[in-house]
């Protein structure tokens, strides 16, 4: 059986946490940020995690991470 290539692009987004949940960044955090309010652009540095559906396809993209 050949090995799988890693998905480049979804390897650079996305890490894995020793639970197993698959953890990203925030969207909207890039530009335009002086009309939203400070506690929101705070809010966004924190990590979020993808639903476990999504969970499981990016699993297959990022197998040896």
């Amino acid at each position: 059986m050949p090995k799988q290539k890693t998905h480049s692009g979804a390897a650079k987004r996305f890490s894995i946490t020793k639970s197993g949940r698959v953890k990203r960044a925030q969207a909207f955090k890039r530009h335009i940020l002086t009309k939203k309010p400070t506690k929101r652009t705070r809010n966004l540095r924190k990590a979020a995690f993808l639903t476990p559906v999504e969970g499981r396809t990016m699993k297959k993209l990022i197998p040896y991470k």
